[in-house]
């Protein structure tokens, strides 16, 4: 336990290091958008590109660990949107507050975490929480949201969600990776070089870039912040280890992976979505901060009990 959260401690140092060139304003906010926009477009990118391409469809297409996660995220969106509901939140207030309990930083933070600790062999269920995330989930908010403001879903909507999945640098890296496994050919060694060397940047700059976007953000209304924490960073996890373990036989190794990218805190683009519709911008940004945080403790007691797996 105390070797794995000596590993994890540079990772969330690089995070601090971030957190701390934010606040004193020697990073302000439009560098970090531009350094963002370089892990986003380019140097994750690679990575992503990379790993991909060393990997077939059928190595992401594991069914039993696919319907694992789904359920655990369904279970958690339900209980969660109950208790906004409860609270008498709105409709926007309490799809956002179940995409906090879910979606995690699997691209800036599970990425290079969970592949250096635990191992290679972890790839393929990270991308495929990844593709879950980035794909399902995201429309899935989207379309309620459209259909509980406008009354009916657009027909142009359809179109509109594949143009959004096509433009997410992270998913077409991904695709593109697997499109050239499939030909068989291997990534040629100039350009097997030139893309490590640019995916190497993208743990270093993700991390830094968290924190430096969690500089600006206050903790507001605590109690609805501790609560979707709690649901991310426990409950998640939890209800993955139950799916993967129990319900549906998820072979361990695999279900270690799934149960730890799902330990994760929340990831900032539920932040620009919360924006975008105006759904509790301000408590979402609380929540990455206080789930960020709060993971430097939580996520490598998962971790450390995973990598017994």
């Amino acid at each position: 336990m105390i070797e794995i959260f000596l590993k994890t401690l540079p990772f969330f140092g690089l995070i601090g290091l971030g957190y701390g060139a934010g606040r004193g304003g020697f990073f302000p906010p439009e560098a970090t958008a531009y350094l963002t926009k370089f892990v986003f477009y380019f140097a994750l990118s690679a990575m992503l590109f990379g790993f991909a391409a060393n990997l077939t469809i059928g190595d992401l297409l594991d069914a039993r660990a696919a319907a694992a996660y789904l359920w655990a995220c369904a279970a958690v969106y339900v209980l969660v949107m109950a208790v906004a509901f409860f609270r008498r939140a709105r409709m926007e207030e309490a799809l956002i507050e179940a995409h906090c309990s879910i979606i995690g930083n699997t691209g800036f933070l599970g990425v290079p975490l969970l592949v250096v600790l635990l191992g290679q062999d972890s790839v393929p269920m990270v991308l495929l929480v990844l593709t879950i995330d980035l794909i399902v989930f995201s429309s899935l908010f989207t379309v309620i949201i459209t259909l509980s403001r406008d009354g009916r879903v657009d027909s142009d909507l359809p179109r509109k969600l594949l143009v959004a999945v096509a433009k997410n640098p992270m998913v077409v890296a991904m695709a593109l990776g697997l499109a050239w496994s499939a030909t068989g050919l291997g990534v040629p060694t100039l350009a097997n070089d030139f893309l490590t060397l640019l995916g190497a940047a993208a743990t270093p700059c993700a991390l830094f870039a968290i924190g430096a976007s969690l500089a600006d953000k206050k903790v507001e209304r605590l109690s609805v912040v501790s609560w979707l924490s709690f649901g991310k960073l426990v409950l998640h996890p939890a209800l993955t280890a139950f799916a993967a373990l129990v319900l549906f036989r998820v072979e361990p190794q695999a279900a270690g992976v799934l149960i730890a990218a799902a330990a994760l805190p929340v990831a900032g683009n539920v932040f620009i979505l919360a924006q975008h519709y105006n759904a509790g911008p301000v408590r979402v940004s609380a929540t990455i901060l206080v789930s960020t945080l709060v993971s430097i403790a939580t996520v490598p007691v998962v971790i450390a009990w995973v990598s017994g797996f």
